[in-house]
């Protein structure tokens, strides 16, 4: 591997070359699909409880309210620590923190499996949530690691792993719930963890590239109470009420906070996020376009299932049972693995920016076949199939964009920090949808249930934000040091790292 500005350990051999003495060619071949399983089982420890959240106050003994923190903590601990933990591996080694993160993930699922209790089941969900830093810590290692002419089919495909295990997840658990014990799923998706962690250990070699220096622990306590603060309203304020004293104390925290933290971050020699260049217009731009795909795709994800399993009473429902609603999102897991090539391909050719924007267009394109006709099952299918499609293109060059932007140290904190985008956009949609549908219900059967108006409502936010993230993507200064060489993948990590230091 050619030196890099900012590492420190230069030992290990090229790229491609086979990997330093004692390993074999095998190992460095299954790199790239073990790196993607460990995605995907991500993914899939996010979403197994979801079909669980209607039954577990009844198997836990707790309220509903204390049942919601399974989701909470998840989303909390997976904010705070994904860069926290991108920036521990630009430091002190990215396949180290790598195992750390799924370690932590497979013990969050045994300890799930062992108990009933909600206050332990919340701290192995939360334990859990360090998960979310496997996809920019593993994109960061295929960045390091591979030649530059696979180095973007990989990623697209790493990118792509997040749909892909949310697809499967959702089936897979509903059938757990249905037919047997719930711990079931929970020591299934232990031994799961557990295999991944193994393999990620035996295939995947520790990266060269370093960014040493001392972690920067205040930036990461202020990060961490202004997420906090920041998430724990968006995602309690539906419930607490979005006027009340806890909700706007928590965002005036979360603005203080953060205000003081940019502060310290500016003056740190060492920051924990490096604000001058993730003010870059080819930093900025990337981040604010992932936080508005975040928002735009996942409201496919939460919609869908409650639309087709809404009563036929409804008029517009279909009745569907959690197995069977939890299947039509499997179709576009399906996608996401058979597109993550093309989106490769598109970027190498026409660049990543493009590639970009047409996954935004596509979402657009996709909500509106939503709003068409939200009635018939196969209609339903595909137009969440077509978002599906424009996620993968869209968060398959997201990280690309990102690697070209930033220098070779400094690749899993940025990563991750576009990761944190994606997650605040997420949440923010969860609170929109939520608002949008509360307020548009009928009575069925004498219980509540949301109208087709406001799901098409929902699907008409979505789209027009997937239109914004369309224009901002398309608004991304193109590369610095052009030409069709590099479009190709033709041109060496030396040349390409040079340049961004340059820039």
């Amino acid at each position: 591997m050619a030196p890099i500005s900012g590492s420190s350990d230069r030992s290990a051999a090229p790229a491609g070359t086979g990997g330093p003495a004692g390993r074999t060619g095998v190992r460095d071949r299954l790199a790239v699909p073990v790196l993607a399983f460990g995605g995907i089982l991500m993914a899939v420890m996010q979403t197994v409880v979801v079909p669980l959240l209607p039954d577990l106050p009844r198997l836990t003994g707790a309220s509903a309210g204390a049942v919601s923190w399974m989701v909470t903590a998840t989303l909390l601990s997976g904010a705070v620590l994904t860069p926290v933990l991108g920036r521990a591996g630009d430091m002190y080694g990215k396949r180290r923190v790598l195992l750390a993160a799924l370690a932590l993930m497979t013990l969050g699922s045994a300890l799930c499996a062992l108990s009933s209790d909600i206050g332990v089941l919340i701290t192995a969900r939360a334990l859990q949530g360090a998960a979310a830093a496997v996809v920019p810590l593993s994109i960061s290692i295929l960045r390091d690691e591979l030649p530059p002419e696979r180095t973007g089919s990989a990623v697209a495909l790493m990118s792509s792993t997040v749909g892909i295990g949310a697809a499967l997840g959702l089936p897979l658990a509903a059938l757990v719930v249905q037919y047997a014990n719930w711990h079931v799923m929970f020591w299934a998706t232990s031994a799961i963890g557990a295999v991944g962690l193994l393999l990620a250990w035996w295939a995947v070699r520790e990266s060269p590239v370093r960014h040493p220096g001392r972690f920067d622990v205040l930036g990461a306590l202020g990060l961490a109470a202004g997420l906090v603060c920041l998430l724990l309203g968006v995602s309690q304020g539906g419930q607490w009420g979005w006027t009340s004293p806890p909700i706007l104390g928590l965002f005036t925290a979360c603005a203080v906070v953060l205000v003081l933290w940019w502060r310290q971050q500016l003056r740190a020699g060492r920051p924990l996020v490096d604000l001058r260049l993730a003010a870059r217009p080819r930093v900025a731009l990337p981040h604010l376009t992932a936080l508005l795909l975040g928002f735009a795709f996942y409201a496919n994800s939460l919609v869908t299932a409650q639309l087709v399993q809404a009563p036929v009473a409804t008029g517009y429902g279909l009745g569907l049972s959690i197995v069977a609603s939890g299947l039509c999102l499997l179709p576009g897991g399906v996608i996401m693995l058979l597109f993550s090539p093309l989106s490769a391909r598109i970027s190498a050719a026409r660049g990543p920016r493009v590639t970009l924007a047409l996954g935004a267009a596509v979402l657009t394109l996709g909500y509106a076949v939503r709003i068409a006709d939200s009635r018939h099952l196969w209609m339903i299918i595909l137009g969440a199939s077509i978002v599906a499609t424009g996620t993968t293109l869209g968060y398959s060059a997201l990280p690309t964009l990102i690697l070209r932007a930033v220098p070779a140290g400094q690749t899993a904190s940025a990563n991750g920090v576009n990761v944190l985008m994606r997650t605040i956009g997420q949440a923010t949609c969860s609170a929109a949808v939520a608002a949008v549908l509360v307020h548009h219900t009928s009575l069925v059967a004498g219980a509540p249930v949301p109208t087709l108006h406001g799901y098409l409502l929902t699907f008409a936010m979505a789209g027009t934000v997937a239109l914004v993230a369309c224009a901002t993507a398309l608004a991304i200064p193109g590369d610095r040091v052009p030409g069709a060489a590099d479009r190709a993948g033709g041109r060496t990590k030396a040349s390409h790292d040079e340049a961004l230091e340059g820039a």
